[in-house]
């Protein structure tokens, strides 16, 4: 087995144990704070408050003519559903990159890959156990859209920093200023 695919067999199981774990305790409708607000701003297309989350909304817009649901709460809810368990999952290759990179050694065997996709995954895993983050994770709130763009933009970072010396690589510097901006 090549440790490409045994990088993303791991990758995909902690996306999926993130994700299943995230869908099945998302609210089931609005809950009683702000979270209700950025639901309905999402819903009728309105600023909730002066930086107004304008990205969010509009994701949100998105996912409110899903017809995933009856409830619209639930179908503006799944936008931090998804976005915590892409975040787990963006975690978990930054993790591998991490390790490799300090390890400085090829992997060529499966064990070799075994002991740096295991601790990856735990490590990832643990974010999604976590109580502030699954909070966050299964309402309506900005907080789990925003953790995933700054995963999003460290492993941008980490690969751009391996393609550093390729023709084109900076690219990966052009989408994280778009992605931060």
């Amino acid at each position: 087995m090549s440790q490409k695919l045994l990088n993303r067999i791991f990758a995909a199981i902690v996306f999926a144990v993130s994700a299943f774990t995230f869908f099945s305790t998302v609210q089931p409708t609005l809950s009683f704070w702000d979270c209700g607000e950025f639901a309905a701003s999402s819903y009728l297309m309105q600023v909730p408050n002066p930086p107004g989350t304008p990205f969010f909304l509009l994701i949100g817009k998105l996912f409110s003519l899903l017809p995933i649901s009856d409830d619209i709460g639930y179908r503006i809810n799944t936008v931090s559903v998804l976005s915590s368990a892409l975040t787990v999952l963006f975690l978990y290759l930054i993790i591998v990159k991490v390790i490799l990179a300090y390890w400085k050694k090829e992997l060529t065997s499966v064990f070799d890959g075994l002991t740096v996709y295991i601790p990856a995954a735990i490590g990832a895993l643990s974010l999604t156990f976590s109580d502030t983050f699954w909070f966050s994770a299964v309402e309506s709130e900005v907080y789990a859209f925003s953790i995933f763009f700054i995963g999003l933009i460290v492993w941008l970072m980490l690969l751009w920093n391996e393609k550093a010396d390729e023709p084109e690589s900076e690219r990966y510097i052009v989408m994280i200023f778009y992605l931060i901006g």
